[in-house]
């Protein structure tokens, strides 16, 4: 059994046109790489309300269990007349039920943008860890909640344990925010918001160079002007690194070392589709130790 874990990370883009053929497309790409944990962002209910989810979807085919919360719900017409109400969440998907599922409603939060950590206690070779996924708010000009927000999560990860004998945690999802940013620096250990310092690996950072002016998806970018889903939110400004996977700090007894990172499910099909507007990143962590 591998001393590793391999965890995807994914913004699926609600239930978005294609919805049936970008299903397809992701279930096929994620059979290929064989994750152990699927960490999903912009989780929708199929038909729009509550029911069976994209990730149920994505659950059954891959033959995994899934921890599912939702983050916002809204009534008809909140998003402008004639739009119809819903609901929009985040799950962690795992080759077994998690021991443990966790929620939090981070600062910030609005009537149509309210945003959650979500955390799973997973079952792994070495032991059980804790997982967690969030999606942070988008705007460009919200650096300030985002700082907010990744404080609090933070804090309430380190109730998890971040002891030196406690095992890795794993954090991803979709930040909204560039590696330069100060809320993604604060997680690296590089700046202090509201008087705190905390330290994450940054996985892609691990193993390679960050992104140039001008490098695709092969050099981490996530919100890619590659991808045909990200052309008509072009306001948000395109190619960027966004989508990350964070790891505590390394272990000496090689726990938390990350062995691989890269950029996943970009493959389209005849017509140009991805399985999704953003792509995944996909993170080999070790979380056992390693032989004497």
């Amino acid at each position: 059994m591998s001393a590793t874990l391999r965890l995807i990370t994914i913004n699926f883009w609600g239930t978005e046109a294609p919805l049936d053929a970008r299903l397809a497309l992701a279930i096929d790409q994620l059979q290929a790489l064989a994750p152990d944990v699927i960490a999903m962002q912009e989780v929708r209910p199929l038909d729009g309300r509550a029911g069976r989810t994209t990730a149920d979807a994505i659950g059954l085919a891959l033959g995994m269990a899934v921890a599912y919360r939702p983050s916002m719900q809204w009534p008809d017409g909140a998003f402008g007349p004639g739009t119809h109400g819903g609901e929009e969440g985040l799950a962690i998907l795992s080759r077994a039920p998690a021991r443990e599922v966790r929620s939090l409603v981070l600062p910030e939060a609005r009537p149509t943008e309210t945003r959650q950590l979500l955390s799973a206690q997973i079952d792994t070779v070495g032991g059980p860890i804790w997982v967690h996924t969030t999606h942070l708010h988008y705007r460009l000009d919200d650096g300030v909640a985002r700082e907010a927000q990744v404080v609090a999560l933070d804090e309430a990860i380190r109730a998890c344990g971040r002891g030196n004998t406690d095992p890795p945690q794993l954090l991803c999802g979709d930040f909204n925010a560039t590696p330069d940013s100060d809320e993604m620096r604060f997680l690296r250990g590089l700046t202090t918001l509201s008087g705190r310092r905390t330290h994450w690996q940054d996985a892609w950072l691990r193993l390679h160079d960050e992104p140039r002016r001008g490098d695709g998806p092969a050099h981490g970018i996530t919100w890619s002007s590659e991808n045909v889903h990200t052309r008509p939110l072009r306001s948000l400004d395109i190619d960027r690194r966004i989508d990350y996977v964070y790891v505590t700090s390394r272990k000496k007894d090689g726990r938390g070392t990350v062995h691989r990172c890269e950029v996943a499910l970009r493959e389209r099909d005849a017509l140009g589709n991805c399985p999704c507007d953003h792509y995944a990143i996909c993170a080999d962590v070790q979380i056992a130790p390693t032989a004497a």
